[in-house]
């Protein structure tokens, strides 16, 4: 739980455990970031204005380590504009204050329960390239990278329909959840990172069909 204001900080960790779960506090950035070094959360309720900067900033250190714990984003900012901006940033939720704790604990429900790809724990292969559920790895010949949680869905989505067309409206469905319109950068901002991931390896599977989606080709997998 990262918030620096104590009256905000005690009201929320009171209703976490009022619903069975328990609390780190961390007041700045720096302090979130330490505590991640040391403990193993469920998920991170992390507020955007910090006295040591934007929540963001705790987002990228996160993202660029692979931390794939979900992270539910709090903020005054509750504009469309700043919405989309948590949420492309990496948060997997973004609820705006004032809030009623009760839906903070059920939206906390609802991203740990979607957190694990849907995968059902069992490896999935195309080709030359598969996935490994236990570590969240891409593995291509005798390379291998971990993947962020959203790369690694994103991944396992396009291998489930291999050489099928799989449209931005189904990832979004699939990987966040939403049912809003996915007209901004958030598919494309992960999915480059994904690929810049994948080529790393020597594998270069995902085409764009420009402005309706991706396909995963077998013959690139080889």
């Amino acid at each position: 739980m990262v918030e620096d204001d104590p009256v905000i900080a005690d009201h929320i960790v009171s209703g976490l455990g009022s619903f069975g779960h328990s609390a780190t506090l961390a007041r700045t950035g720096s302090e979130a970031i330490d505590a991640l070094g040391v403990h193993s959360p469920d998920a991170v309720v992390l507020d955007r204005m910090l006295p040591d900067g934007d929540g963001i900033s705790v987002i990228d250190h996160m993202r660029s380590r692979n931390e794939i714990v979900p992270v539910l984003m709090l903020s005054a900012l509750g504009s469309v504009k700043h919405r989309i901006e948590g949420l492309d940033s990496g948060a997997d939720d973004y609820l705006a204050k004032p809030f009623d704790v009760d839906e903070l604990v059920a939206r906390l429900n609802a991203i740990v329960r979607r957190g694990a790809p849907r995968s059902d724990g069992v490896s999935q292969e195309v080709g030359m390239l598969r996935l490994d559920p236990s570590s969240h790895r891409a593995l291509y010949r005798d390379a291998a990278v971990t993947l962020n949680r959203k790369q690694y869905s994103l991944l396992a989505h396009l291998m489930r329909n291999a050489d099928r067309l799989v449209t931005r409206s189904m990832l979004i469905e699939y990987v966040w959840s939403y049912s809003f319109s996915p007209t901004t950068n958030i598919i494309e901002s992960n999915m480059s990172r994904l690929r810049t991931a994948l080529q790393e390896m020597g594998c270069d599977p995902i085409e764009t069909q420009r402005g309706a989606g991706y396909i995963l080709r077998t013959e690139r997998c080889l």
